[in-house]
């Protein structure tokens, strides 16, 4: 008989009958396989009409889950579409859309061991969270100094990949929060070093810029639903939101260091011949700085000039307006540097999150900004994925990447949905820079923008 085990992230099969998933193993005398294959292995056992001695699981016990999760229509017609699918494949919908709670349901209805796979120590606590919440159980955990395996367990990236070959086979679903990190050169190794037959992924922004989502079928499914920020607020799932672009000049200061600085940057580009058009042509320039110190100078010279845009006084001069304008709505102020986080917390008197603030800190900062005894949070891009970030009515954007995912990311900190609220989204970009490019290009358009300069 056939006999199938689980050996550190891969299955060994020993049979006289080979499959066309594992390759020869001579050391071991036996066929070794990708665990991802293992459902795949054993259909085709069954279909060949052997039978097999399976011990590759190592499930931890299952508990009784106490489900209370109802579901939106449009979070249903998810649920469903990923079951029809076999129960793999990808869910993108934006960010307050109720991702994790379509999860939960479905963790809720299969009643099997499941991993979920977050990118942070913060989603990890907040998943562990609702775990709790929806399920009625304690929730396993993998990472920061933990390694706890229940029925349902929550672990980061860094930890399933680190752990992968401990805990390959010891769960039938896995959830992927913010699958697009999954296609990275190391975590996709997660996909394939567990045995789970069943997977689900998520995300507000499937695409990536390297294109490496296209391994995501092969690794999580097809993406099997999807929706926009456009049809949930026609919907009224989401706040409806308007969206202003305000253009601001520099100081002649600014302005001549910022030219100076640019011209660097241009001048290597002429020299060099090098046309910038797409995201991986500037990847490309930027891997030739460890090699060429000409083009290091020019990116140095570069990031300079873009600070400078950055980090503008007028943006600081409109961004006091604003405040008082929005005086009494829960503002979020987003940055792209730490520099100037810090310099708005100090001018402002208004709590910082970057990475630098610990896990305690910004918990205490996100709990009191949701009690209102906090009504501005600053913040560079540490809460720009996944944090469950409390009720907030205005976002004012002073830089960032030209990431559309960025873009969205911050959108929907806008977007829980409360009577009567119209978000507020207000992006503050210093005029003549690349700063209006970058801006145009993470931007998603929208009936009623409006565009002005001051």
């Amino acid at each position: 008989m056939p006999h199938l085990w689980f050996d550190k992230g891969t299955l060994l099969l020993k049979s006289e009958i080979g499959t066309p998933y594992g390759k020869w193993d001579s050391r071991n005398n036996c066929y070794r396989i990708k665990a991802s294959h293992y459902r795949d292995v054993l259909d085709f056992l069954k279909e060949s009409n052997l039978n097999v001695d399976n011990t590759a699981l190592n499930l931890p016990a299952l508990e009784q889950l106490k489900g209370s999760i109802e579901l939106r229509s449009y979070q249903n017609e998810a649920l469903d579409q990923w079951l029809n699918a076999d129960k793999r494949g990808v869910l993108v919908l934006p960010t307050a859309a109720g991702k994790t709670f379509i999860a939960l349901k479905a963790v809720d209805l299969l009643g099997v061991q499941t991993l979920i796979v977050v990118p942070t120590l913060d989603l990890l606590d907040q998943w562990k969270q609702r775990v709790r919440e929806c399920l009625g159980v304690e929730a396993g955990v993998v990472g920061g100094g933990e390694c706890v395996v229940r029925m349902v367990t929550v672990a980061t990236y860094d930890s399933a990949y680190a752990q992968a070959s401990f805990l390959g086979n010891k769960f039938l679903l896995l959830i992927f929060d913010e699958v697009h990190h999954l296609a990275s050169p190391g975590f996709m190794q997660i996909a394939e070093m567990f045995l789970a037959p069943f997977r689900m992924g998520l995300t507000a922004t499937y695409e990536r810029v390297d294109k490496r989502h296209n391994l995501l079928p092969l690794l999580v499914g097809d993406p099997v639903y999807s929706v926009s920020v456009e049809e949930l607020t026609a919907g009224q799932h989401l706040s409806d939101y308007t969206y202003e672009r305000v253009a601001v000049e520099l100081t002649d200061q600014e302005q001549q260091v910022y030219e100076e600085k640019m011209a660097v940057f241009k001048n290597y580009l002429t020299t060099r011949h090098i046309v910038l058009r797409s995201a991986l042509d500037f990847k490309r320039f930027i891997m030739s700085t460890g090699r060429d110190p000409q083009a290091r100078e020019a990116l140095l010279a570069r990031n300079k000039a873009l600070k400078v845009a950055v980090n503008s006084e007028a943006k600081l001069d409109l961004l006091a307006q604003k405040l008082e304008d929005y005086q009494n709505e829960k503002i979020l102020i987003f940055t792209l540097h730490n520099d100037l986080v810090y310099a708005v917390s100090q001018r402002f008197l208004v709590p910082a999150i970057t990475y630098q603030t610990s896990r305690e800190e910004r918990r205490e900062i996100l709990t009191n900004f949701g009690k209102g005894k906090y009504m501005v949070i600053v913040t560079s891009q540490v809460l720009d994925e996944g944090v469950d970030v409390p009720d907030a009515s205005v976002g004012i954007v002073l830089g960032g990447t030209g990431s559309k995912r960025e873009f969205v990311q911050r959108l929907g900190r806008l977007l829980r949905r409360k009577d009567g609220k119209i978000a507020k989204l207000v992006e503050i970009i210093s005029k003549e820079t690349v700063e209006v490019n970058i801006s145009r290009r993470r931007h998603i358009k929208k009936e009623g923008t409006t565009n002005r300069a001051t």
